[in-house]
């Protein structure tokens, strides 16, 4: 019983306090005995009058033990099941005590951890933005297995419930309350018990005797209806067709989930829980789960808690940045860091431009006062904190300063010799390039161990990831300096070492250039487009081209060549020929430019430019289905893998982390290396070698791949 505290006051209440070994409660080995123990005890004390369960940690739980679930393996079902049927039944017998049950909600309360407020009568909570509840498991590949699904369609109906569960949405108070989640909310932490044990006294008092769930009483009918109604089974099968447009078969979790909930509208209670149970069962057993987990669990947290930041140096706060160039990344990464607070000097070459730029940010913060998402005064702080300015002494005193112009080595060098001297003591030159050698650049630097490269993503503002490249000679200052910013304005942040396009720019190169090579084999345009969205890529590469826009990636090909580095570190000629083709001989540059492989009329969807068949595509030429979408997909991991091997990356966490973040790399894949742990190291050599075979040499597996599969070993 250490792992609970079990305190009975002279009310007869007893106050259950979860307060596990480590940081946060979770559902694991002991949780599971600790709560049947607990249970067993309730059941059996004399005068009860009522429960109050709480946390002692600043989280009130943290959910399910992943670590087991990602042990969790074929043959394992039945173990697994009678694990979860554990959980169920103590969750069942509280709601069967024949008292009152408050959940009292200090924090956090998501996944399992709401699963065991849903079994109690009541659920108050501390009016704090961390107390978030919710069951957000549908973003680990999993569904609510601890009674979640079926109490919340019970409660609310089916409607109601799956636009949470589907959603994975995690509700702050004053949303839990109105969206019937939670039952009241309390102003302060201590408020919570007084007012948990004042409510227990009122049924008391009420006298009230029996303290059934609303689906233990006799003549329950779920909110909304069943399945068994024409308009309900109508609103399931739209609801079955939007999920397979969205999710594209690839993750089974959403369906399951739909499934389950749907079911339980049809069945007792007791045997929906079952259903739930072979639901969760199902998919903890899928190699989409296991790499979700894998990634979006336990890899980010490790990226994010700096395992790829130098150790020995202290933690910093940025309060000044200066940007230089308003353009399109400028003006995201001006508003990435004044929405956090700091002071930003956006300098370009006349003061309109920086003023254009300026405008991003007030366009941004409207569209947040008009949804109620900010206030005005919010609104007018945020953008005081940004300086637009065409004066290079503006930026004196910035502890960083973070170059946005375009991708040219002699433009950079100019502007890093015009400005590097307004840093202050210590500050860091970053420059956002997404291709440029750093080392190559910090060469016009009079402090290269301070120049570091800060890749960010467009749009600045949507993008979550940032690639810091570590040059030849960033010292680890500079790293951790630009890491903690990175943290500072709410990005993840990958670390990479310096090579031509590092980690993500020479990956997506990749994909787009495999897939113009499709194309130039005569591949129909809407074949390729649909097959790479097939397997999860969040748009397809015409789609992405054009978006681009053909001319700057010709800009960059002209960029390399005159540096004579060009295909030195990956072959990129088949995307050069079909961008030149593009734009020289047909005038279609992208979107921006009023069209590419698309046509963007004024009114209606955007349609593939018609001359693309006549130009490309070769009816006679079959292509098996299952090898494009390999084609598509081995191209970048093994890029990846290469990247991983040569050490440009520095772990298997940013490589998959970055992997889905930056390039959008298919969420069920938990990014390019995890995808060949549950792919089968092995299998994905052999199959690497029929495309090798085939289709040339860009093909052939790594050395690393080999080493692993001979040696039994996956990539961690």
């Amino acid at each position: 019983m250490s792992a609970f505290k079990y305190d009975k006051d002279a009310d007869g209440i007893v106050t259950v306090t979860m307060d596990m070994p480590g940081p946060v409660n979770a559902m694991n080995p002991l949780y599971r005995d600790t709560m049947a123990e607990t249970v067993a005890r309730l059941e059996k004390e004399e005068g009860l009058k009522g429960v109050v369960i709480t946390s002692a940690k600043t989280t009130f739980f943290a959910g399910g033990d992943l670590n087991e679930l990602l042990a969790v393996k074929a043959g394992d079902e039945a173990q697994f099941q009678a694990l979860i049927d554990a959980m169920k039944g103590s969750l069942r017998r509280i709601e069967k005590l024949p008292v009152a049950v408050v959940a009292a909600i200090n924090g956090a309360a998501l996944g399992g951890g709401f699963e065991i407020t849903l079994a109690c009568n009541r659920r108050i909570v501390v009016d704090s933005p961390a107390a978030v509840v919710g069951l957000p498991e549908v973003g680990l590949g999993l569904l609510p297995g601890a009674g979640g699904i079926v109490r919340l369609v019970n409660m609310l109906g089916l409607e109601k419930a799956l636009l949470l569960l589907l959603e994975g949405t995690r509700l702050q108070p004053a949303d839990a309350l109105k969206a019937g989640l939670v039952d009241e909310i309390v102003g302060q932490v201590e408020d919570l018990l007084p007012t948990a044990k004042a409510w227990i006294k009122a049924q008391i008092a009420a006298g009230a005797s029996a303290y059934e769930q609303p689906w233990d009483r006799k003549g329950h009918r779920i909110p909304g209806g069943t399945m068994a109604m024409p308009d309900v089974a109508g609103k399931v099968s739209a609801a079955a067709a939007i999920l397979a447009k969205k999710t594209r078969g690839l993750l089974p979790a959403p369906e399951r989930i739909l499934a389950v909930a749907a079911e339980a509208t049809m069945l007792d209670f007791e045997s929906a829980l079952r259903v739930e149970t072979r639901g969760l069962t199902y998919l903890a057993m899928t190699p989409q789960a296991k790499n979700i987990i894998s990634t979006m669990f336990f890899q980010m947290n490790e990226v994010n808690g700096g395992a790829s930041r130098p150790k020995d140096i202290g933690k910093s706060k940025l309060s000044k940045v200066g940007i230089l160039g308003a353009g399109m990344m400028g003006q995201g990464i001006a508003y990435a860091s004044a929405i956090a607070g700091i002071e930003v000097v956006l300098r370009d070459v006349t003061l309109e431009a920086a003023q254009k730029g300026k405008a991003y940010s007030e366009k941004l913060l409207a569209a947040a006062v008009a949804k109620g998402l900010m206030t005005e005064e919010k609104k007018a702080a945020v953008l005081a904190l940004i300086k637009p300015t065409d004066d290079t002494a503006d930026l004196q005193g910035a502890e960083l300063i973070v170059e946005a112009v375009f991708e040219n080595v002699d433009l950079k060098a100019m502007v890093t010799k015009q400005t590097e001297q307004f840093l202050a003591e210590g500050g860091v030159f970053g420059s956002n390039t997404s291709t440029l050698p750093i080392s190559l650049l910090a060469k016009a630097a009079k402090h290269p161990e301070n120049f570091i490269g800060i890749h960010f993503f467009s749009p600045v503002d949507k993008m979550p990831l940032v690639e810091i490249i570590r040059g030849e000679r960033t010292g680890d200052a500079a790293l951790a300096k630009a890491f903690d910013y990175a943290r500072q304005i709410g990005k993840t942040a990958i670390v990479v070492n310096d090579s031509l396009g590092f980690f993500t720019s020479r990956t997506i190169g990749t994909f787009l250039d495999e897939s113009c090579r499709l194309l130039l084999e005569g591949l129909s345009p809407v074949a390729l487009e649909n097959l790479a969205r097939q397997i999860g890529m969040p748009a397809g590469p015409l789609t992405v081209f054009d978006e681009v826009s053909l001319e700057l990636m010709r800009k960059v090909n002209e960029t390399h060549k005159a540096m004579g580095v060009f295909g030195s570190t990956y072959d990129a000629s088949a995307s050069d020929a079909l961008g030149n083709t593009m734009i020289k001989e047909h005038g279609r540059p992208g979107r921006q430019y009023g069209g590419g492989f698309y046509e963007y009329p004024a009114q209606g969807e955007k349609f593939l430019w018609p001359r693309l068949f006549d130009l490309f595509y070769k009816p006679d030429v079959k292509l098996q289905d299952a090898d494009v979408k390999d084609r598509i997909l081995f191209r970048q991991v093994i890029e990846a893998i290469k990247c991983l091997q040569e050490g440009v990356l520095h772990s298997v966490a940013d490589g998959n982390v970055g992997s889905i973040l930056g390039i959008g790399a298919p969420i069920w894949t938990g990014g390019f290396i995890q995808f060949v742990n549950t792919y089968g190291v092995q299998r994905f050599v052999d199959r690497s070698r029929e495309l090798e075979i085939v289709y040339g040499p860009r093909f052939a597996p790594p050395e690393l791949a080999i080493a692993k599969a001979r040696a039994g070993e996956s990539f961690r």
